[in-house]
């Protein structure tokens, strides 16, 4: 059995090649088609994405202490949220009837959330439309009125947020001082509600969500 002696011959340096080659091929595999999805959220193969392993990545985690960051994130409120809108047409500058200005808020109470947008239209020098947003509360037998001016300024746009600083009234005086009629569309969403025709507030009668040509309710006595 002269054969049983003999040493097992070693691979060919092609098969040595062959298989280092495989190895490589699949090690790059693994590398760019699982780990880099996993872990790093890199998936330049697409084997991530079909696969599923791109949705193991996440990155490191560092909570925020809400309870002492010392500022409120959250608010609840115990009404509804909403969104009007109101189209507002104004006379032009020169109108000796004063139909060229008005006054138009909603009622909201003090940690209330209103977001706004309102734009004029058919005015083209921004100068020459003015606005003041402010507030004020509502008082009973000449008691002292608390009021807020939160801008005041001219142009023919803006966007924000208010959080009411007191239980009251808040919103816009709006004066076109331009040559021609003027329409401001304004746009709320939040925590608030609507102030009826001609109560402290809505004095002009305004009617939210109907065409500008319809939004003065009853003149007041």
């Amino acid at each position: 059995m002269a054969d049983e002696g003999r040493m097992a011959r070693p691979p060919s340096a092609g098969k040595v090649l062959l298989l280092t080659a495989g190895g490589l091929i699949a090690a790059t595999l693994i590398v760019f088609g699982a780990i880099l999805p996993a872990e790093f959220n890199q998936d330049p193969l697409g084997l991530g994405r079909i696969t599923g392993l791109s949705r193991l990545w996440a990155p490191p985690e560092v909570e925020l202490d809400v309870a002492n960051s010392g500022v409120s994130l959250t608010h609840e409120y115990d009404m509804p949220f909403r969104s009007d809108t109101v189209e507002i047409p104004l006379a032009s500058g020169d109108d000796r009837r004063r139909g060229n200005e008005l006054e138009y808020k909603v009622r909201m109470k003090k940690g209330a959330t209103l977001i706004y947008s309102w734009t004029v239209e058919g005015i083209s020098n921004p100068e020459e439309f003015y606005t003041e947003f402010h507030g004020h509360t509502l008082t009973e037998n000449e008691e002292a009125m608390t009021v807020a001016y939160y801008k005041k300024a001219t142009g023919i746009t803006a966007n924000g947020t208010l959080i009411a600083p007191f239980d009251g009234v808040h919103g816009w005086y709006f004066q076109n001082q331009s040559v021609g009629p003027v329409v401001v569309k304004v746009k709320l969403s939040g925590f608030y509600d609507l102030i009826p025709c001609c109560e402290a507030g809505n004095e002009a009668g305004i009617i939210a969500n109907v065409p500008a040509a319809e939004a003065f309710g009853p003149t007041p006595e």
